[in-house]
């Protein structure tokens, strides 16, 4: 059986996929799987061992310049390459209308997505052949296993879900492995951020254990601002601009992890890394953390500030 994914984005949401294609190679023998995906987010499908081919697509990128002749030209190629194959199951986890309407909507094979009561976008179910209904009230991973076990005609395990990624990296593993923490500061909202004073305090609350801190970083900015972290302790790293796969190359080498609400924390937990996750004004209810040792720490408050450096290192010495 022959299997098209449409989970185009964002980097959390293609990452909880990963653990209901686990689910589908266990209990249908044969089954592989072709991705579409937000060409950011390519690597990402590929480090499962039940997908055979990644359809990168650039919906946010081709949106800035629809009418532009090199977006039409890559639209086409896409197309030829999606309707290359007749796919026994189409199955569409996104539940967008543009996903739906650009990628679902084309592509050879039976289709498969929530019904409108449970699509993040009910309209986008007009563009399915078999609409399930979905329960909403379970986290994002389970959601999505659910989907595929319906669609795919099996029983959702009751185990907790497998991403199946981290034997990908086990051969890649960096020199120093487990000797280090990985620090994940960036994320896109300021109100998710925790203050540069807060994460100072932290690295030198580490530095009598004897284990280094590495900060990646993507955006100048970032840079910027792991350089200012890093300012005067001999024991933190600053890395180089990395890929995603070498980014995933650290992290699954990290003795533990401590972030904020970004996609590399889902990242963290898909490798099976500890992992202390810090909220503030956004809730992790249903999105947050899944998977072996992923713990949360919130704001009192509702705030970043409100979580203490020393709160975070009491949470990460019991971990390690």
């Amino acid at each position: 059986m022959h299997v098209l994914i449409v989970k185009t984005s964002s980097m959390g949401d293609v990452l909880h996929t990963l653990p209901a294609l686990t689910d589908a190679m266990q209990a249908v023998p044969g089954i592989r799987f072709d991705w579409a995906v937000e060409e950011n987010f390519a690597q990402i499908p590929g480090w499962h061992p039940a997908v055979d081919k990644v359809l990168p697509v650039a919906i946010r990128r081709w949106r800035k310049h629809w009418f532009g002749s090199q977006q039409r030209e890559e639209r086409v190629l896409f197309k030829r390459d999606l309707q290359s194959r007749e796919y026994d199951v189409i199955i569409d986890a996104q539940g967008l209308i543009k996903s739906a309407a650009l990628v679902t909507r084309l592509a050879k094979g039976i289709k498969h997505g929530q019904d409108s009561r449970s699509a993040r976008e009910p309209f986008a179910s007009w563009w399915y052949d078999k609409r399930h209904e979905i329960n909403k009230q379970q986290h994002a991973v389970e959601r999505t296993r659910e989907l595929f076990a319906k669609s795919l005609g099996y029983e959702k395990p009751a185990t907790q879900g497998d991403y199946a990624i981290a034997r990908h990296f086990l051969s890649t593993l960096p020199h120093d492995a487990h000797q280090y923490l990985v620090f994940l500061h960036a994320t896109t909202r300021d109100n998710k951020h925790w203050p540069e004073s807060h994460w100072r305090e932290l690295i030198e609350l580490v530095q009598p254990t004897g284990l280094k801190i590495k900060l990646p970083w993507g955006a100048e900015h970032e840079h910027q601002r792991a350089l200012r972290m890093a300012e005067g302790f001999t024991h933190v790293e600053v890395l180089p601009k990395l890929t995603l796969e070498q980014v995933a190359q650290q992290l699954a080498g990290a003795r533990a992890v401590v972030s904020v609400d970004t996609g590399l924390s889902h990242l963290t937990a898909a490798l099976d890394r500890p992992n202390i996750t810090l909220f503030g004004p956004t809730d992790p209810g249903l999105i947050g953390g899944y998977g072996q040792n992923q713990h949360e720490l919130r704001g009192e408050d509702g705030t970043m500030q409100a979580i203490s450096s020393g709160r975070v290192m009491e949470e990460l010495q019991e971990m390690l």
